[in-house]
């Protein structure tokens, strides 16, 4: 192994969990496309950070419970329609080309981010019961196993637009991961094989996986110190930067 390339996935696999964790998505649109820049297939690529994903957000998870940023509640509704859209999204991504809806989900994105900042600045921040939460959770999976890191912008975003609290949706988010990641993983398994996580990129997947368990339990302290407005925009910014360049790269 050649460590001067294996050490900048481990800063990365640090850098994008510990944004995950405090601010409830990144970590899977970052990876995903540094796989995929490497040459990856994207249902490879998708594969890969998803089978990393199922130990980051274990880790994460149980930090956020820790910190008693989980609402159980909130989590329960999200849980089973995530699953099964991250099942079908992954059982898509292998057998049809989902590309031409990328850009346009990517555009909304950006959107809802520019929202979200908007709102940081002009609104006082006061927490209501979201109620659009099974169908948000079913397409966020779906578009989290097909495109490779879609849970947290879409769920995050549009539970914070409902006018949830930042804190409890971030750790909740976070924590319902950990079951979206098994089910996604399981599914590339049974569609790709084992072989296809043990050829190239592997390195990359093990620095992603370092730097990321080495940065989860920092996320959830973060996620609980900093105050509801200064958390929503920066999720603002993070989703509308990521969701944009994501979205160049799609065009162009």
């Amino acid at each position: 192994m050649n460590w001067l390339e294996f050490l900048p996935f481990v800063a990365v696999g640090f850098v994008a969990q510990m944004v995950d964790g405090a601010l409830g998505m990144a970590f899977g649109v970052i990876s995903n496309t540094l796989m995929v820049s490497l040459g990856l297939p994207p249902a490879a690529a998708s594969a890969r950070v998803h089978i990393v994903e199922t130990f980051t957000t274990a880790a994460s998870g149980i930090s956020h419970v820790l910190h008693k940023n989980v609402d159980w509640s909130l989590f329960a509704r999200l849980a089973v329609p995530g699953m099964i859209g991250g099942a079908l999204g992954a059982y898509a991504l292998t057998t049809i080309d989902g590309s031409v809806a990328k850009p346009f989900v990517l555009g909304y994105l950006a959107l809802i981010g520019i929202y979200l900042i908007w709102r940081a600045f002009t609104h006082i921040h006061k927490p209501r019961t979201p109620t659009v939460i099974a169908p948000l959770g079913f397409v966020g999976g779906f578009l989290d196993a097909s495109g490779g890191g879609g849970w947290g912008p879409i769920v995050t975003s549009n539970l914070l637009v409902q006018g949830a609290e930042p804190r409890k949706v971030i750790g909740t988010v976070n924590t319902t991961e950990f079951f979206l990641t098994l089910v996604i993983s399981a599914t590339f398994i049974t569609q790709l094989g084992l072989s296809t996580f043990t050829r190239e990129g592997r390195y990359a997947t093990i620095g992603l996986l370092v730097g990321g368990l080495a940065a989860a339990p920092l996320g959830a302290f973060a996620a609980k110190h900093v105050s509801p407005r200064p958390l929503l925009g920066m999720v603002g910014v993070i989703l509308t930067a990521t969701s944009l360049f994501s979205l160049y790269r799609a065009l162009f």
